[in-house]
């Protein structure tokens, strides 16, 4: 009986305006995990959490399922470039609730958790959803980035909130103050 391979596991890295974007995607080109690679830790992290095979193997691939292209498409202002992405995520029943939730905040437009519990028919899961949206294994992808809080400020982002604030600016969602070069959070303020 030979042993059992593990899954592949394929990993491309894509440079944007606010740091370098890990991709990683099963051999379907299905995303598994996204996140910036100063954050290296929580994506790994993350994909031991929510990796649906149980033992996978990591390699280098250019533009897994097109989805390289896609992350720049949308840096480079085709901002539905993403929407077609297909993601395998992993997560509980619930979690996978709100990641399909955050696929549909249209691009340009944000909700709070308030209206994200209330869309989930759980008006009483604020706190729940804030959990949730904080363990995103595809940030960016599944755009956890839209989600603020009722008063309309900017909260938590793994990526950091100057990232979230560049995002929604970039989609239209937050108007254009100034014209500032972006700098990257500090190792303290990612994650």
């Amino acid at each position: 009986m030979s042993p059992t391979q593990p899954d592949l596991r394929q990993l491309d890295e894509v440079a944007t305006p606010i740091g370098v974007v890990a991709l990683v995607t099963n051999e379907a080109g299905a995303v598994c995990a996204c996140g910036f690679v100063d954050n290296h830790r929580r994506m790994a992290e993350t994909l031991q959490r929510y990796d649906t095979a149980p033992a996978f193997r990591l390699v280098r691939t250019a533009n897994p399922g097109g989805v390289s292209s896609a992350v720049r498409a949308y840096f480079d202002g085709e901002l539905a470039a993403l929407d077609a992405i297909p993601v395998e995520i992993g997560g509980t029943a619930f979690e996978a609730a709100v990641w399909r939730a955050l696929r549909r905040i249209p691009c340009g437009q944000t909700r709070s958790y308030r209206d994200m519990a209330e869309a989930l028919g759980r008006p009483r899961a604020v706190r729940a959803i804030g959990m949730a949206n904080g363990k995103n294994p595809a940030g960016l992808i599944v755009p956890c980035h839209r989600v603020i809080g009722a008063d309309g400020s900017l909260t938590g982002y793994g990526g950091g909130l100057e990232r979230k604030r560049w995002l929604l600016r970039h989609e239209g969602a937050l108007p254009v103050t100034a014209s500032l070069p972006f700098a990257a959070p500090s190792a303290e303020h990612a994650g």
